[in-house]
């Protein structure tokens, strides 16, 4: 299944939305913070940013148990999240 091509409006919406799915899960939520360095206060004040929605999308990347289990959640495909984060970087 190939991704369809994301604006960036769209790509920030996608990873909101994985944001919050992710943060709805504690131990992947306890992950998440720890690998990225984000604080609980980033995420309030900076979670429409695009370098913060760029590192919660690469966490997912970084592993596949969490980038399919958020997929699914969105009703999205991996390849879907992948293309978010892309369009948020250029």
């Amino acid at each position: 299944m190939s991704a369809k091509p994301y604006n960036k409006s769209d790509s920030v919406t996608v990873a909101l939305q994985a944001l919050a799915v992710s943060l709805g899960d504690e131990a992947r939520a306890d992950r998440l913070l720890a690998l990225t360095g984000l604080t609980p206060d980033d995420l309030r004040v900076r979670a429409g940013e695009p370098e913060v929605l760029v590192a919660v999308l690469r966490f997912l990347e970084d592993h596949e148990p969490d980038l399919l289990a958020v997929a699914e959640a969105l009703g999205k495909s991996p390849q879907e999240l992948v293309a978010a984060r892309s369009a948020l970087e250029s």
